[in-house]
């Protein structure tokens, strides 16, 4: 790895009690190109624009994904990535399906590892905080050919994160615009998903809703996802979540929940989550709660429901009787280091092993 550190470092500057999360970066970042068949070599550089022009392939023809996770810092200063494997896995997945070359292992975790540990300083430590770190390839190819790309590059920045929904929202259920359709790109992190998510998504906030939760895309008979979220439904005591397809997003928030409920002996259901079902739970009163889960999220309770011109609200329950905040508080805890890891999902970085 070829290490340049900033001579400029902003560390001092940063007020971990007031900042904005996306918009504020940490001094580094990590750059890797691919050109003539093969990646080069991976560098931590100064964070800071890197010239292309307006004819980059990536921006024309969309060959583009990424990855969103976190590194949370303990009590004692230790920093901790969360399922790092996960994101690895599902980066080389969404390339493969954008036919973008994929990356070594090893390139992915000595440059999460080499830039948390650099700019450590940055990750602020308490309630709802952390360090949002973001993976992504993308075409750098300077051509107008519609085809695939000849270059790409590997590139890792980070944003300090705070709680980022701070009360319940309401979401509206699509009955017409789609996320993914069968046979797309759904299941990956592709760019152009969220690019079509946004206007179907503004169409809901001028109807006094946050979200939407999208449905199928042949009959929007079933859930699918929520904004950018994986989507959880709570009937009596059983939790229902819709199977990962080509069309949803295998989520590490997801499976995470997953196995934290089984865990605590909670029933989950993971299948066809039925509008219909849904709706008819809150009218008889055993719908108890929907959330939805991400790693930016972690979790997001919705207060009420949009469908059809109704506007369905859900039952307030406090942190002891939901779910979502249970199993939130489990994950969390795991995540910094506050409770037992029975699961080895966290990952220590070691400090200065790449900082030097």
């Amino acid at each position: 790895m070829i290490i340049q550190k900033t001579s400029n470092p902003r560390i001092s500057s940063f007020d971990p009690n007031n900042f904005s999360f996306g918009n504020t970066f940490i001094d580094h970042m990590i750059i890797c190109e691919y050109e003539n068949g093969k990646w080069g070599d991976l560098q931590l550089v100064p964070y800071g624009p890197i010239g292309f022009t307006p004819a980059m392939m990536g921006v024309n023809y969309g060959q583009a994904c990424f990855e969103g996770m976190k590194a949370y810092k303990d009590k004692d200063g230790q920093v901790f990535l969360f399922r790092p494997e996960k994101n690895f896995e599902r980066i080389n997945k969404s390339a493969k399906r954008l036919a973008i070359p994929e990356i070594s292992e090893e390139m992915f975790m000595d440059g999460l590892k080499a830039l948390v540990d650099i700019d450590r300083d940055w990750i602020p430590h308490g309630e709802g905080m952390s360090l949002y770190l973001r993976p992504l390839l993308f075409a750098t190819e300077e051509a107008l050919k519609a085809r695939i790309s000849e270059k790409y590059m590997f590139a890792i920045v980070a944003t300090p994160a705070k709680n980022y929904y701070t009360a319940p929202v309401s979401v509206k259920i699509a009955d017409h615009y789609s996320r993914a359709a069968s046979g797309g790109v759904g299941a990956a992190k592709a760019a152009g998903n969220y690019a079509a998510s946004f206007y179907p998504t503004q169409l809901a906030i001028e109807e006094g809703y946050e979200q939407i939760i999208w449905t199928d895309d042949c009959s929007h008979e079933y859930f699918e996802e929520s904004g950018t979220m994986n989507v959880f439904v709570r009937i009596n005591d059983t939790i229902y979540t819709p199977k990962t397809s080509d069309k949803i997003l295998d989520g590490v928030t997801r499976d995470s929940f997953i196995q934290l409920a089984k865990n605590r002996g909670i029933e989950v259901v993971i299948g066809n989550v039925k509008v219909s079902d849904v709706i008819e739970a809150q009218k008889n009163g055993t719908l108890k709660e929907v959330w939805g889960v991400g790693t930016a999220v972690v979790t997001s309770v919705f207060q009420a429901l949009g469908y059809q011109g109704e506007h369905l609200v859900l039952p307030q329950l406090s942190e002891e009787e939901s779910y979502a905040s249970l199993l939130k508080n489990d994950l969390v805890n795991i995540q910094t280091n506050k409770a037992e890891d029975p699961f080895g999902w966290r990952v220590l970085v070691e400090e200065h092993v790449y900082s030097l």
